[in-house]
C-alpha cells in the first residue's frame, strides 16, 4: 500500500499541474486564432516525443525525486485536457453567446456561467482520459528517474524474476487507474444533475 500511496501521489500532484497549465491554455488557445495558429504546431509536436525519451531529460533538469515524475506525469496529462477544453469551447452555439452578449455579459460572466458549464463535460472527458494517463507516467518516472513507488516495485520484481509479484503491481496499477477514471465519471454524473 505504501508503494501504492507514493505512486497515486506522483500522479495526482502531475495532474493537478497538467490540468493548471491545460485549462487556461486551451481557452487561449480556443478564443484567439493568433494563440491557436502560434501554439498548436508545436502542442501537437510535442506529443511524437514519448515519455520514456524525456524522462532523462527531466532527470538532468530537476534532480531525481516527486518533482520531473509529477513533471513528467503533468506533461501526459496535459494534451488530453488541451485538446477537449478548446473542442468544448470550440464547440459552443454561437446564438447562445452571442445573445449572452447581447443582454451585457461580461468577459468574466460569459466565461463563468456560460462558457465553463456548457464546456464543462468536454472539459472533464479530457480530465478522466489525462488523469489515466497519470499514472503511466508515474510509472515511466519511477523506472527512469527512480522513486518508491509502484514503478520502483516493477523494477525490483524484474531484476528478481518474480512474475506473481509483477503481475500483482500491474493488477494495482489498473485498478488505479480505473479508480481515477471511475471518480471524474462520478463527478461528471454529479454535475450534469
Amino acid at each position: 500500500m505504501d508503494y501504492t500511496g507514493e505512486t497515486l501521489w506522483e500522479s495526482a500532484v502531475g495532474g493537478a499541474l497538467g490540468i493548471a497549465v491545460a485549462l487556461p491554455l486551451g481557452y487561449l488557445i480556443a478564443r484567439s486564432d493568433i494563440a491557436a495558429a502560434a501554439l498548436q504546431p508545436y502542442l501537437a509536436a510535442s506529443q511524437a516525443v514519448p515519455a520514456v525519451a524525456l524522462a532523462p531529460m527531466l532527470a538532468l533538469w530537476f534532480g531525481y525525486g516527486l518533482t520531473p515524475i509529477a513533471v513528467l506525469c503533468a506533461l501526459l496529462v496535459f494534451f488530453p485536457i488541451l485538446v477537449n477544453t478548446v473542442l468544448g469551447l470550440r464547440s459552443l452555439d454561437p446564438e447562445v453567446l452571442g445573445a449572452a452578449r447581447v443582454d451585457g455579459v461580461g468577459w468574466w460572466g460569459m466565461l463563468r456561467y456560460i462558457e465553463f458549464p456548457l464546456a464543462l463535460p468536454s472539459i472533464l472527458a479530457g480530465v478522466r482520459n489525462g488523469l489515466t494517463l497519470s499514472i503511466t507516467g508515474a510509472v515511466v518516472g519511477e523506472f527512469v528517474m527512480g522513486g518508491e513507488g509502484l514503478g520502483m516495485l516493477l523494477t525490483v520484481q524484474r531484476d528478481s524474476s518474480d512474475t506473481v509479484g509483477m503481475f500483482s503491481t500491474l493488477l494495482m496499477l489498473s485498478l488505479l487507474a480505473v479508480g481515477l477514471y471511475g471518480a471524474i465519471r462520478l463527478v461528471e454524473r454529479c454535475v450534469q444533475r
